[in-house]
């Protein structure tokens, strides 16, 4: 399973903006937004904003092996 600091870098490249960029677009800096990467701790909402600056869908669900998705 990716870190989600993996994850957002992934997320940026597919986007084609630096995490500069990101910081900007979010209103913050980009070294609170590394500081906040290292901890790796977000909120759905916080995650939700972030696919919003990157131009994507934040899905958040749990997904069964009988294809039930919660």
């Amino acid at each position: 399973m990716l870190d989600m600091k993996t994850k957002l870098k992934m997320a940026e490249a597919r986007a084609g903006i630096s995490e500069t960029e990101l910081a900007k677009r979010l209103g913050t800096s980009p070294q609170a937004l590394n500081q906040r990467l290292k901890t790796g701790k977000f909120t759905p909402e916080d995650l939700e904003k972030i696919a919003e600056a990157l131009g994507a869908e934040f899905v958040f669900k749990f997904r069964f092996p009988d294809g039930t998705e919660v």
